[in-house]
């Protein structure tokens, strides 16, 4: 094992054993390294990699803290590894949503009530198709983001985010260009709200892997047959 990778490895014990918590300030660097049988040098690579993924938070002149380690943050990583990846990697994206958002639904659909399931249901009435394919489309990840955190799991509706809004760019391309696209949309956000209101966890979980099927089938198709700057591209998903 490599010694920064040690380093990382002890510094992520002190903090899943208790000894350090979220928001703790760590023990000077000559302490630490001392403490944990470290180099300085081995120890200074481990908080800049623990940095980088946001488990340490580096202050200049004041010290090294743990973060707050939320979903959040800790998933921002994975967010800067989905913009390295290419086109086709699009699909693959699909597929990771289709796994992860009929389980979501699933989740919330046993767990969603008063507050959550109102909110939802203004969402939906507020959503007209009227208004344009990108508005449509940020109604559309409003929507998978609001039943994602009904679900009640901040890691999973976290991990959801961060996959889902690097798929904007293809779903306003699916709306500009087939054919009654947006009203589809809204019927199957309907059909998934219908199967939550009712707490029908099966129900939800199957309509939303259509819903997000139907999309991924589309793009695959859409994509064979197209090439050069009709493509849509990473860099222009956000």
């Amino acid at each position: 094992m490599a010694v920064t990778d040690e380093a990382i490895l002890k510094i992520k014990e002190m903090i899943t054993s208790g000894r350090l918590a979220p928001g703790d300030r760590l023990p000077p660097e000559k302490e630490l390294s001392e403490s944990l049988g470290l180099s300085r040098s081995s120890l200074r690579e481990a908080v800049k990699a623990l940095e980088v993924i946001r488990v340490l938070d580096v202050r200049r002149g004041d010290g090294t803290y743990v973060t707050s380690l939320e979903p959040r943050l800790l998933l921002e990583a994975l967010s800067f590894v989905v913009d390295l990846h290419d086109d086709h990697s699009l699909l693959e994206i699909f597929g990771v949503r289709r796994i992860l958002e009929p389980a979501a639904a699933r989740i919330a659909a046993g767990r969603i009530e008063g507050d959550e399931l109102q909110a939802l249901e203004h969402l939906f009435e507020r959503t007209s198709g009227k208004g344009g394919i990108e508005a449509l489309v940020q109604h559309d990840l409003e929507f998978h983001q609001a039943i994602a955190r009904a679900s009640g799991n901040d890691y999973l509706a976290q991990l959801i985010d961060s996959i889902s809004s690097h798929t904007v760019r293809a779903r306003i391309w699916r709306g500009l260009t087939q054919r009654g696209a947006a009203d589809r949309t809204i019927a199957e956000h309907r059909a998934i709200l219908d199967a939550l209101r009712h707490h029908d966890g099966e129900l939800a979980s199957a309509l939303t892997l259509s819903h997000i099927a139907g999309i991924e089938d589309w793009l695959r198709e859409a994509s064979a047959v197209t090439t050069g700057d009709d493509v849509p591209t990473r860099k222009d998903e956000r």
